[in-house]
């Protein structure tokens, strides 16, 4: 099956957050399109097979929450602390049988990585 809904958030500084982005959270950067000015006007960043997409916001940002699919939460959380990621909730088991954790990017979206893959 391949993707056919792409999560897209909107930042204020999104050529400051993209490398953040992929330091921290280990996403890929597959694609950047910036004006002549270096506004990230466009950029998908890769997990796994499927595409996340980011912008700059025309004002405000950081009022979204992702989940992403991951093997090893208590492993990912370990880099994702160690590169200096604001943890919300930390690894735990959730009675929907998902280990994850929560972490906020430095414009405010929470994003969640844990084992859960919805039906």
């Amino acid at each position: 099956m391949s993707q056919s809904v792409f999560p897209s958030l909107r930042y204020r500084d999104a050529a400051a957050v993209l490398p953040w982005l992929v330091s921290v959270f280990g996403l890929t950067e597959r694609a950047v399109y910036a004006d002549a000015d270096g506004v990230v006007r466009h950029a998908e960043l890769g997990w796994d097979d499927d595409t996340i997409m980011i912008g700059t916001a025309a004002s405000g940002g950081g009022s979204s929450w992702l989940y992403l699919t991951v093997a090893d939460p208590d492993g990912h959380h370990s880099r994702a602390v160690a590169a200096g990621a604001e943890v919300v909730h930390g690894p735990a088991d959730k009675d929907h049988g998902s280990r994850e954790y929560t972490a906020r990017d430095p414009e405010g979206n929470l994003w969640t990585f844990g084992t859960y893959v919805p039906a």
